[in-house]
Parts: structure tokens; sequence; C-alpha cells
């Protein structure tokens, strides 16, 4: 497979691709409240990336996709379509994906959000998912098997009683969408790939409570866990950088530094 390699312009553009798509995860959080829509979030978040941001969504038109962002809620695994009629209750959790094009470059990233008061299964489950994340993003770095960030996903879910989706996974980001590798979130052949200064993806975790099996909707986007149990995810874009990585789609609620180092 041939993984496209980001030379200093390209990651310049992809920082700041980066920083507008958390930025939009950052203003619409005051808006993830009891009785409002996803599709009113919808229409803030579109709102923010055009007129503010004066960028592109990636995802309004992508394949036909209806919307400028993905709103997940519940038991939604991913590409839910948000619309007036789906209305957030107290105790919800919902994942909202964003991706961004600035100059050319792709910025995507997506978090979960507890509306109201947090159950104890929601507020974990989330909370898991996000570690799960962080876990993936601190092994990066040069010459490492990109095999080995799923096999520890998963190893870290599964203990905690969780599992991974595996239909959907990251992808290798830049001026396209999608481009190679594509980043597994459980343990299964990466083709060899080894982990290289300058290559870029995402790592998005996807974590069912229950089984990890899927059912698509008729609407062909929408996608749930097939038990009907909750579900989660977070999302980050990096690039491998000489001795670690660069979190291109860090937000002031997370955790970790914007470069990881590692020692020689």
């Amino acid at each position: 497979m041939a993984i496209p390699i980001k030379n200093s312009d390209d990651i310049v553009k992809m920082r700041v691709a980066g920083k507008l798509a958390a930025e939009v995860l950052e203003i619409i959080e005051p808006h993830v409240v009891p009785g409002v829509s996803t599709g009113e979030l919808d229409r803030l978040c579109h709102e923010h990336i055009t007129v503010h941001q004066h960028a592109i969504s990636a995802s309004l038109g992508y394949h036909g996709y209806p919307k400028s962002v993905c709103i997940s809620v519940n038991e939604v695994v991913c590409h839910g379509i948000p619309s007036d009629e789906k209305i957030l209750k107290d105790g919800d959790i919902i994942n909202i994906d964003v991706t961004v094009i600035k100059d050319g470059f792709h910025g995507d990233t997506s978090k979960m959000f507890i509306v109201g008061k947090p159950t104890i299964l929601g507020e974990r489950l989330c909370r898991i998912t996000r570690e799960s994340l962080y876990l993936a993003i601190k092994m990066v770095k040069p010459g490492i098997r990109l095999r080995t960030l799923g096999k520890a996903i998963q190893q870290f879910v599964e203990a905690e009683n969780f599992s991974v989706v595996r239909e959907y996974c990251g992808h290798g980001i830049g001026e396209g969408f999608h481009e190679e590798p594509q980043v597994l979130h459980y343990d299964a052949d990466d083709g060899g790939v080894i982990l290289q200064p300058g290559m870029a993806f995402t790592i998005e975790p996807m974590v069912n409570a229950g089984d990890y099996r899927i059912r698509t909707m008729k609407d062909g986007w929408t996608v749930k866990t097939k038990d009907r149990s909750l579900s989660a995810q977070y999302e980050h874009t990096i690039v491998v950088t000489d001795n670690g990585c660069e979190i291109m789609t860090l937000r002031s609620d997370d955790t970790l530094p914007t470069v990881i180092t590692h020692p020689a």
C-alpha cells in the first residue's frame, strides 16, 4: 500500500485544519443540553465552520451524507444523521464527529458528550473509550508496527468487559479524507506497516458496552449496536514525528500534551 508521507508544509496546514476541527467541538459543548435537537447542534456546527472559520465541512455531501457533522446518540455507533426530531434527554451519551477542510487539508476528530446527569455505565464507557485512545496515541513512534496500536486498544477495552467494533477503523488523512493506512482498533493483520515520520492518520476506537456486532439502518448511514447496548468513540488526528507523534486535534479538555516524545 502507498502511504503518503507529509512534508513540513503539509504538516503546517494539517495543524490549522486540526485546530479548527477541535474548535468546533469546544464551541458546541455549552449547547449539548437536555431538550436540544441534534439538528440544531448540526446547524450551529455548520455555521461555525462556514461563517467563522471560512472552512468546509468534509462530511456534507460526502458520498451523499446530508449533514455537516455526524451525531451518534446512545446505541448509535457512528454516522448518526442529525435531525430536528431527535431531542436529547438527561443521561444520553452522544458522539459528535467533525471533519474540517482548510486550504485543501483535512482535520478529523470526535468526542463524547454526556447530556445532563450521567449514568454510571455511560460515564464509565466514555472514560474507558477515551483512555483507550490515549493509550494508543502514547505508543506512537517511528519503527513500531501499526498493528500494536490495535492490539493494545483491544486488550485494554476487553479487560473492562467492553468490546471493540471491527467494521470501522482509523485512516490515513491529509489532502484526502480517507487515505492509507487503515488503522484497526483490534489485533489483526496490518499488511506489515511500520510507522515512519510524516505518516498522518486518525485513531478512533468505537467501543460498545455489550457485544461488538453492529447493524446498519435503512437510511444507509446510521450504524447501531446489534444488541442495542451503548457505544462510545473518541478520535484524534495525529502525525508521526522523528521520536513520537504530534496531536493535530487537541482540545483544552484533553489531558495529553500536543507533542509526545519518546527517549532515543
